[in-house]
C-alpha cells in the first residue's frame, strides 16, 4: 500500500467539504473519509488500531519520533486533537463521534505517557 492510498478518502473528503464551502462539511468530509480509507464501507474492515493501553506506542499514535524534543512533541499532540476533536464533530452522526471521543481518548492517553516517560508536571 503506497502512502497516498490510506489518505485518498480524506483528501477526497476534504475536498468536498471545500466545495460545499462550510467548516463542518470538510470535517464530516474527512471523517466520513477516514471510515472509508479504514474499509467501513467495503465490508473487509481493517482491524481497530489498538489503544496505548493495549502496549501500542505513544509516540506512533501522536505520528512523531521518539528522539523528538519535547516542543515538538507538543505540537503534535495539539495537530493530533485538533485533527479528532470531538466538539468538531459535536452535530454528525453517533458512530463519527465515537470514532472522534476513542481517538482522541487515545490521543489523550499518549501524550500522557510521554510526559510521565519524560517525567514532564
Amino acid at each position: 500500500m503506497n502512502a497516498l492510498s490510506k489518505w485518498k478518502g480524506k483528501i477526497i473528503g476534504g475536498l468536498i467539504g471545500l466545495l460545499l464551502r462550510r467548516p463542518v462539511f470538510i470535517i464530516i468530509g474527512i471523517v466520513i473519509g477516514h471510515l472509508y480509507d479504514s474499509g467501513a464501507f467495503s465490508g473487509k474492515r481493517k482491524p481497530d488500531s489498538p489503544s496505548p493501553d493495549a502496549g501500542m506506542d505513544p509516540y506512533a499514535v501522536l505520528d512523531i519520533d521518539e528522539s523528538a524534543a519535547m516542543d515538538a512533541i507538543d505540537a503534535a499532540y495539539r495537530r493530533r486533537m485538533s485533527e479528532y476533536h470531538p466538539d468538531k464533530v459535536a452535530n454528525a452522526a453517533p458512530e463519527i463521534k465515537e470514532l472522534a471521543e476513542r481517538r482522541a481518548r487515545d490521543i489523550n492517553t499518549a501524550y500522557e505517557e510521554i510526559r510521565k516517560r519524560r517525567q514532564q508536571p
